[in-house]
């Protein structure tokens, strides 16, 4: 069962940490730790599932994690959850050349928010998808790869905040995981 008056979010990424509070905030308290734990390779589903278990064995209790991925239709889903470490070595425009042989830009991003109430417990996973395009990079350059993912005509760096608060895939995943905590579901 959910928690019922604030949840442990495992991030050290104060960007994501700012919109989980400003989306979920108005129905629970957000604290935040900062944890590292190994990150698995295999799909995304696999990689939120047990970054979620591990935080929560670390933590001893319940925790909430979010694993991000860009999958480009061109590249049958690739980077997909491994847009991180693609960024760190390409940049923006290395992203973006990645593409240029291809006929198409369309790209997907895929937030998948994961849910333990603690050691032994299985993670219930939220996700939530929106579909756009990868563009020469326009707009502020400071969180990850929002200056080259367009969605009706703006980036997400164009955007102000909460107007990607109200469009975005990790709106779409933290909306699933709002129902979730405020209908106490289990």
């Amino acid at each position: 069962m959910a928690p019922t008056k604030q949840l442990n979010f495992i991030t050290g990424n104060k960007n994501k940490l700012a919109e989980v509070r400003a989306i979920l905030g108005s129905v629970i308290k957000v604290d935040n730790q900062a944890i590292e734990v190994p990150e698995i390779q295999g799909t995304i589903k696999e990689i939120a599932t047990e970054k979620c278990r591990r935080a929560a064995e670390v933590v001893g209790g319940p925790v909430l994690t979010e694993d991000t991925a860009l999958e480009f239709h061109a590249l049958k889903g690739l980077p997909g959850p491994y847009i991180k470490s693609f960024l760190e070595a390409l940049g923006h425009e290395g992203l973006n050349k990645m593409l240029d042989s291809f006929d198409t830009n369309r790209a997907e991003a895929v937030c998948t928010f994961a849910f333990c109430e603690g050691p032994g417990s299985e993670p219930i996973l939220f996700q939530g998808r929106t579909e756009g395009a990868i563009v020469r990079p326009r707009g502020p350059t400071n969180f990850g790869w929002d200056p080259i993912f367009e969605y009706q005509g703006k980036t997400y760096a164009e955007m102000d905040k909460n107007e990607k608060n109200q469009i975005s895939h990790r709106y779409k995943a933290l909306a699933k995981v709002q129902d979730w905590i405020t209908h106490g579901q289990s």
